[in-house]
C-alpha cells in the first residue's frame, strides 16, 4: 500500500511540472504556424516589412522554445521516478506514441529551428519557406503524439490488459492513434494554441501601436493576428463541443461533474450555468439553472438521459463486485495460467478489473475478501471526481473562451476598417488580454485530467496505485526544488521576452541581405 501522501505529493508535482510546461506549448504551437504565415507573405510579396516581422517573432518563439522543451524533458522524467508502477503498466502502448514524438516530431522540429535561424544566406527562399513550415509542423506533431498518449489514458483504446504479465499490451497501433478522444483533443489543444498566439501577437502589437512605435510592424502584425485569432476561437468553441460530446459519453462521471449533475433528471433536463456544488452533501447548494438546455448541450439530442452522480455511484458499485471477482481470477491464472474455470471468471469480469483495483485501497491489510459493504460503497464513491473543482474549471476555461471571442471579432472588425489606431480603449485592453488564453489552456488541462480521477488510465489503472513507493520527505524536497526552481526560470524568461519587445525589431537589413520577391 502506497502512503496516500506520497500519491498526492507525486500528482502535485506533476501538476506543478505540466502547468508550468504549458504556458510556453501553446504559444509554440501557433507562433510556429504564424511564423509560416508571415514568411510565405515575405516570399511571395518581397516586401522587408515582412522580414523584419518574421526576425521580430521568430526571436519571441525561439525563448518559448527552449523553455517549452526543458520543462517537457523534466515531465518525461517523471513518469519512471515517480509514477513507476504506471510506466510498468502501460508502457508497452503509452511508449509508441512518446517514442514516435521524440524520433519524427521533436527532431524534426530541433533540426529545423536550426536551419530556420541560420539558414537564410545558405537556402533559397523558397527552400527557407520549407524549412520554416517543417518547424510548424514538427511543432504541431510533437502536440498529436503527446495527445494520442494522453487520449489513451482518458479512453483506453487499441490495447488489452495480459492477466499473466500484469501489463496492458498494444493491439491496434491504428485503433490508439485514431480514437475519437486523442483527434478530438488534438484539434482542440491545437487550437487553443494558436488562440494563445494570436493573443500574445496582437498584445504586443496593440502596445507598440499605443506608444507609436514600430507602426507599420504592429499594425500588420495585429491584423494578422486578429484574423487568425478570430478564425482559431471559431474553430475551437465549435469543435470544444464535440470534445465535451465524445469525452462526455466515453468518461460519464467527468460529464456529471462538469454539469454538477447529482441526479439523472428525465430529459430534456436543465442547465445549471452557476452552481455551488456540495460534494458532501452531493447536491448543490445553489444553481441558476436554464431549463430544458442540458440534454441538448451535451446528448445532442431531446430524449437521451444525462445520467447523474447518484445513479453513476450505484452503477459503479455493481462494477466494483464485478472487478473483484477479475482481480479472483487474476490470481488463480498467476498460479495456475491453464485454469479454465478462472479464464472464463476473468473474461466475463476483466472490464472492470479497474474497479476491483480501486476497492483493493480499503480492504483491511489488503485482503479484497474482507471487503464488506461500506468499502465497496466507498470504492463507488472514489470513481466519482471532484465534482467542484471540474465544475468551475470548466465554466472558467469556457467563460474565457467567450471573452477571447468578443475580443477577436472586435479587433478584427477595427483591423478590417483600418480604424485600430482609433480606438484606444481597447489597444489598452489587448496588452491585458495576453493572459486569458494561458488562464482558458490551465482550466481546460485541470478539467481534463482532474475530471479524469481517480484513474490514471480510464477505468483500468486507479492513480492510488501508479505512484513509485518514495518516503515523504524524498517527494516534499523534489516537490521544492521543483517550484522554486521554476519560480528562478520564469523570472528570466518574462525578462528576456520584456527586453525583446522593449528592443523591437531591428532596423531594415539588420544581419540580412533582402530577399527577392518568388517567382514561378
Amino acid at each position: 500500500m502506497i502512503d496516500p501522501d506520497v500519491v498526492l505529493l507525486s500528482r502535485l508535482q506533476f501538476a506543478l511540472t505540466a502547468l508550468y510546461h504549458f504556458l510556453f506549448v501553446p504559444l509554440l504551437l501557433g507562433l510556429g504556424l504564424l511564423l509560416a504565415a508571415l514568411e510565405t507573405l515575405h516570399v511571395l510579396g518581397g516586401r522587408p516589412i515582412y522580414r523584419r516581422m518574421l526576425d521580430f517573432w521568430t526571436r519571441l518563439f525561439l525563448v518559448n522554445f527552449a523553455l517549452g522543451v526543458a520543462t517537457g524533458l523534466v515531465l518525461e522524467f517523471e513518469f519512471g521516478s515517480n509514477w513507476s508502477f504506471y510506466s510498468s503498466f502501460v508502457g508497452d502502448v503509452f511508449g509508441a506514441p512518446l517514442a514516435i514524438e521524440a524520433l519524427m516530431a521533436f527532431f524534426l522540429e530541433s533540426t529545423f529551428i536550426g536551419l530556420m535561424v541560420f539558414g537564410w544566406k545558405r537556402l533559397s527562399p523558397m527552400q527557407h519557406l520549407v524549412v520554416t513550415y517543417l518547424v510548424a509542423l514538427g511543432a504541431n506533431l510533437s502536440a498529436l503524439w503527446i495527445l494520442v498518449a494522453n487520449g489513451f489514458m482518458q479512453d483506453p483504446q487499441g490495447a488489452q490488459f495480459n492477466p499473466l504479465t500484469l501489463r496492458l499490451e498494444l493491439s491496434s497501433l491504428p485503433a490508439l492513434i485514431f480514437s475519437k478522444e486523442a483527434q478530438a483533443k488534438f484539434v482542440h489543444t491545437t487550437l487553443a494554441g494558436y488562440v494563445s498566439a494570436a493573443v500574445y501577437v496582437s498584445s504586443i502589437s496593440a502596445w507598440y501601436l499605443l506608444r507609436g512605435r514600430h507602426r507599420a510592424l504592429a499594425q500588420r502584425s495585429f491584423r494578422v493576428a486578429a484574423v487568425f485569432g478570430l478564425l482559431s476561437t471559431i474553430g475551437l468553441i465549435t469543435l470544444g463541443d464535440s470534445l465535451g460530446y465524445i469525452g462526455g459519453h466515453a468518461q460519464p462521471a467527468k460529464l456529471a461533474a462538469m454539469e454538477a449533475t447529482w441526479r439523472t433528471e428525465k430529459p430534456p433536463a436543465a442547465f445549471n450555468l452557476l452552481a455551488w456544488p456540495d460534494s458532501d452533501l452531493r447536491d448543490n447548494r445553489f444553481a441558476l439553472r436554464i431549463p430544458y438546455l442540458l440534454t441538448p448541450l451535451v446528448t445532442h439530442t431531446l430524449t437521451r438521459p444525462v445520467a447523474g452522480v447518484e445513479q453513476l455511484v450505484d452503477s459503479n458499485e455493481a462494477r466494483v463486485r464485478s472487478g473483484l471477482q477479475a482481480l479472483q481470477a487474476m490470481h488463480v491464472l498467476g498460479t495456475d495460467p491453464a485454469n479454465a474455470e478462472a479464464r472464463k471468471l476473468w473474461d466475463d469480469h476483466r472490464a472492470d478489473l479497474g474497479f476491483g483495483l480501486l476497492a483493493l485501497r480499503h480492504a483491511p491489510e489488503g485482503d479484497p475478501a474482507r471487503l464488506g459493504q461500506a468499502q465497496i460503497r466507498q470504492a463507488a464513491l472514489d470513481s466519482i471526481p471532484d465534482v467542484p473543482l471540474v465544475f468551475w474549471s470548466f465554466r472558467l476555461m469556457v467563460a474565457f473562451a467567450l471573452l477571447l471571442l468578443a475580443y477577436f471579432v472586435l479587433a478584427w472588425m477595427f483591423s478590417l476598417r483600418l480604424q485600430v489606431q482609433r480606438q484606444r480603449w481597447l489597444l489598452r485592453i489587448a496588452p491585458w488580454m495576453v493572459a486569458l488564453p494561458l488562464l482558458a489552456s490551465e482550466c481546460g488541462w485541470l478539467t481534463a485530467e482532474v475530471g479524469r480521477q481517480p484513474w490514471t488510465v480510464h477505468e483500468m489503472l486507479p492513480t492510488w496505485i501508479s505512484a513509485s513507493a518514495h518516503g515523504r520527505g524524498e517527494l516534499l524536497v523534489s516537490l521544492a526544488v521543483f517550484t522554486a526552481l521554476y519560480a528562478a526560470l520564469l523570472v528570466p524568461a518574462v525578462w528576456l521576452q520584456l527586453r525583446i519587445i522593449r528592443q523591437g525589431p531591428q532596423p531594415a537589413g539588420h544581419g540580412h541581405r533582402p530577399r527577392p520577391a518568388f517567382v514561378a
